[in-house]
């Protein structure tokens, strides 16, 4: 529902444009205003359900909390009841920060900022002074998740799995600098995609993929249908060796890539049409 335009303009009456996104402007003020106002409805629900059951309790005035925002310290009046009972669910008890700051640090530690960095930022930007440990509890508990989801149990069986790597700048140790990470890409039976792990490793060889291999297994995987890969030597002997069933093709990219080693430069892009068509074909005589 739109907002009422007599209302945006009572707002916005008297007020420079440009400190309606400042620190302390009227957007921090419309988050302390609606967050209150919500609070004040959850505790107006809590007593109504409690009625029956905790006869006499009611407000008990209201307690200061300030909250970090992604733009802002909003300090916020928290309402009480006297029986102690209410817990809100906008802001639970302990909760000292909205989600979308800690997606604002999350954002900039995944860009590979240093604790050191963000914690700049955040000042520079928007007058924030966080601590350090601040930021890395933040940060830690993304790595608890990337954890839980590196080892998550997996389908037993995967019509169609991709096994390749992109190049990716990642900072190591002060440095950034360009890494292999490796990816396995299954396909659903529906035809969706799924990551099914990311490793980042120093070099590619046959040895590190049978250890890819038995991690799969490990987490559930029985059997994979086709294996796609690029042709490294000993790669499809290390698939086989852990799900020997497995149909190992080289991947189009690859096979077209390869084929062009002996081709001019200047016929390269019309053969690479051409041979998509042969390597897409349904069967032998077909692509023939």
């Amino acid at each position: 529902m739109a907002i009422d335009k007599d209302l945006l303009d009572q707002l916005l009456d008297g007020r420079d444009p440009q400190d309606l996104f400042a620190k302390d402007g009227l957007i921090d003020e419309l988050k302390k205003a609606l967050s209150e106002r919500m609070l004040a409805a959850e505790l107006d629900d809590h007593l109504e359900s409690e009625a029956e059951t905790r006869v006499g309790n009611r407000r008990n005035g209201s307690s200061k909390k300030t909250m970090l925002t992604g733009s802002s310290k909003v300090t916020l009046d928290i309402p009480r009841d006297r029986s102690g009972t209410f817990d809100p669910k906008l802001i639970a008890k302990y909760q000292r920060r909205f989600p979308d700051f800690d997606d604002k640090i999350i954002s900039m530690y995944a860009r590979g900022m240093t604790v050191r960095e963000i914690r700049g930022h955040l000042e520079e930007l928007y007058g924030i002074d966080v601590s350090p440990d601040l930021i890395s509890t933040v940060t830690d508990a993304v790595l608890e998740t990337v954890s839980e989801w590196q080892g998550r149990p997996l389908d037993a069986c995967y019509p169609l799995v991709f096994f390749d790597a992109i190049r990716v700048k990642i900072r190591d140790e002060g440095f950034v600098r360009n890494k292999a990470v490796y990816i396995a890409l299954g396909i659903l039976p529906d035809g969706t995609k799924e990551i099914l792990g990311i490793w980042i490793e120093q070099t590619e060889d046959a040895k590190f993929w049978m250890r890819v291999m038995n991690e799969l297994k490990n987490r559930g995987v029985a059997d994979i249908l086709i294996a796609v890969v690029d042709g490294l030597k000993g790669f499809p002997d290390a698939i086989n060796a852990v799900f020997p069933e497995t149909v190992v093709q080289t991947c189009i990219v690859h096979l077209i890539r390869n084929s062009m080693s002996f081709a001019s430069w200047k016929d390269r892009k019309a053969i690479a049409q051409s041979l998509r068509s042969v390597y897409r074909a349904e069967n032998a005589e077909a692509g023939l």
